[in-house]
């Protein structure tokens, strides 16, 4: 590996070669406070000498390079050369401005304009939206990585703009002067930037860029995940077409998907998720070690495929509208959702195999709404419920299921999984004890409104396990106490007692409305009027005492154990 190393100003690197940003590398992703402690050290300390770091390059043609390391710190250093030609131009300084642009575009070898920075994974907004000098050709809906760039941009334009302020609103100075003032402050901008140093160390070919890519981090940012498995995927599969990079199309096409998402998720998360529901139980830092040698030359095309199509997999867990599933399949994404509800991982990567031999046909609908629904009914007993702590078994045991639901070919071998499954979590079931002593603790008022999504979805749970066949809309469905809140503090009425679940029950809100403060009676005598079928000991007490909500919270949670949520 043949490795140069020189000292540069930023203008003579500008002058002097193209630099393309490679599919390999991280997205940018500097934040508001990265671009203002890079604005302090240039613009308000002004330095003579300053050296910003590195700059790692391969070279990739005469006078052409591509960038490993510092793609950050150029990026940033592009983005303000072009708010600076912007805001000349803007001030009347055209001459300036055309000065300046020549570091952002000029003419090739062959006399066509090109850019002097390129990059390939925020194409074509960075070039047309950021750099082109005048209006965008090509709309462009923004992804997370143009979003940051757009965000930089915008944050350096409001920072150039406050230097323009500053000097146009002094009092002191003519409008002759002020504009003097302007360009003075713009030019003095623009010459600290470009006198900025790095020390740029150049290596032969990008063969060994990829080699020195894992080592290296930009400023305050570790590799992430993401990034190192770009960068191996990358190394196996260079393109072999000058029009169509399909790696870097179907990588993209991975992360839109789950960057796209409506919910929360990271991709470092499914890549880990990814890994576990088909190969080693690893945890997330020693993912990468293995995988570089897992995953050989000859595996990686049909490994990034593999990514493409789970990702959309992986979304459908965390997102449930994003499955498109038909109203007659409504109990699979009503266990998924009740998972996001009980705010559980373990079980994704079982989940991803189950979802994953259900879309390749290996097993039926029957058999993941199945799996699906013991897996619900576990974590409302383990998690939801008892707050039990998941040990590392329980994530070993998931990730063991579902890697060999992912090597199951056939529909015995599948079903047999399942069945273990079941077992597997029958065996981990809170004891009944345990379950009716933490029942009580759910709780939902207008004070304590933590549990109220939890306290719907067992009163939901409840009224689907006695109303078979029909076809109720439980959106609109409204939670009524039927001791009013009201009550809290009067007598033994804690706040803990109103909201328990033995003095709940789900109305419309229409008829929530209408029964509003009332007493126990009145409102017993309301939903009579109305046809309300009462529960059993509802309807048949005089009264509502605190004694009678601890007892029905009781009779629910002995019901919940050992009817509605058995598995």
């Amino acid at each position: 590996m043949k490795i140069e190393s020189t000292d540069q100003e930023i203008r003579t690197l500008l002058s002097s070669g193209y630099y393309r940003i490679p599919r390999f590398q991280r997205p940018y992703s500097w934040t508001r406070e990265n671009i203002q402690e890079f604005w302090d050290d240039i613009v308000k300390d002004r330095p003579t000498d300053y050296f910003i770091g590195s700059m790692v390059v391969f070279k990739d043609g005469n006078q052409r390079f591509g960038v490993v390391d510092g793609q950050q710190r150029l990026t940033t250093i592009t983005l303000l050369l072009a708010v600076l030609r912007n805001t000349l131009d803007t001030q009347g300084f055209n001459d300036l401005a055309q000065g300046i642009h020549g570091l952002i575009e000029r003419k090739n070898i062959d006399n066509k304009p090109e850019f002097i920075l390129s990059t390939e994974t925020s194409y074509p907004f960075f070039q047309d939206h950021i750099l082109k000098w005048g209006a965008p050709d090509v709309p462009v809906n923004p992804l997370a990585e143009e979003q940051n760039l757009q965000s930089a941009f915008d944050q350096l334009t409001s920072l150039v703009g406050d230097v323009i302020t500053s000097q146009s609103s002094d009092p002191s100075l003519s409008e002759n002067k002020k504009k003097v003032a302007i360009k003075q402050k713009l030019t003095d901008i623009r010459d600290a930037l470009l006198n900025l140093k790095v020390i740029c160390v150049k290596l032969d070919d990008e063969d060994d860029a990829y080699i020195i890519f894992e080592t290296l981090n930009t400023r305050g940012k570790d590799l992430s995940l993401t990034d190192l498995v770009k960068n191996h995927v990358n190394k196996h599969l260079k393109t072999k077409s000058a029009s169509i990079d399909q790696t870097k199309v179907k990588w993209q096409r991975m992360l839109e998907t789950i960057q796209a998402a409506a919910c929360d998720l990271e991709t470092d998360s499914f890549l880990h998720h990814f890994w576990l529901s088909r190969y080693d139980y690893l945890s997330a830092k020693t993912l990468y070690k293995t995988l570089k040698r897992r995953i050989t030359k000859a595996e990686t095309k049909a490994f990034l495929d593999s990514l493409v199509s789970d990702a959309s997999l992986y979304r459908m867990i965390h997102e449930v509208t994003f499955g498109k599933w038909p109203k007659q399949d409504r109990r699979i994404p009503e266990a998924l959702n009740a998972l996001q509800l009980f705010r559980v991982k373990q079980q994704t990567p079982c989940v991803l195999s189950l979802l994953r031999s259900f879309k390749g046909k290996t097993i039926k609908k029957r058999h993941l709404e199945d799996a699906l629904v013991a897996i619900e009914k576990f974590h409302f007993l383990f998690t939801a419920v008892t707050s039990q702590r998941s040990s590392g078994g329980i994530s070993e045991m998931y990730a063991s299921l579902g890697r060999r639901l992912f090597e199951s070919h056939d529909l015995a071998t599948a079903l047999s999984v399942i069945k273990e499954l079941k077992e597997k979590l029958r065996d981990r079931v809170p004891v009944l004890g345990e379950f009716k002593a933490l029942f009580p603790q759910i709780v939902y008022t207008d004070e304590i409104t933590k549990q109220r999504a939890l306290v719907k979805y067992i009163l939901v749970g409840f009224d689907k396990a006695k109303t078979t066949g029909t076809t109720i809309d439980y959106d609109s469905m409204t939670i009524e106490h039927l001791v009013p809140q009201s009550c809290v503090g009067t007598g033994d009425f804690t706040e803990g007692i109103v909201g328990q679940l033995g003095n709940l029950i789900l109305l419309s809100g229409d008829m929530n409305s209408k029964l509003g403060d009332k007493s126990f009676k009145e409102k017993k005598k309301i939903l009579r009027v109305a046809g309300f079928v009462l529960p059993t000991e509802i309807a048949s007490a005089t009264d509502w005492t605190a004694q009678d909500i601890e007892a029905r919270t009781q009779v629910l949670a002995d019901r919940a154990y050992t009817k509605v949520w058995k598995i």
